[in-house]
């Protein structure tokens, strides 16, 4: 019966220190509520695939121009209401801004 008792004290031991020694896994949920994404149907935005000419011609001279960076190279065009970005010279995604009101 001893013997059994000092398993057990044993047990109960290694597992009060093992469990206390284990990392705590923390995480946080991020909500955006939908009313304050973009309304992409209210803009006219570049397609995906246009040329640097083509959205400079329908859409002007961009605000600011960034990059291009990396390999391929990607640069950023912003406008007042969307940022381009280009992949070489050709669209491969537009942003709408959101707008603090």
């Amino acid at each position: 019966m001893t013997n059994y008792r000092n398993v057990m004290a044993a047990a109960v031991l290694a597992t009060a220190v093992f469990a206390g020694s284990a990392p705590l896994a923390l995480a946080e949920e991020l909500r955006v509520p939908v009313g304050s994404q973009a309304d992409r149907s209210q803009i006219s935005l570049p397609a995906n695939g246009m040329s640097e000419d083509s959205v400079r011609n329908r859409w002007g001279t961009p605000q600011d121009i960034k990059g291009p960076v990396g390999d391929p190279p990607i640069s950023q065009w912003h406008y007042q209401d969307f940022v381009v970005y280009f992949e070489g010279n050709r669209v491969i995604h537009a942003v709408v801004k959101q707008h603090k009101d």
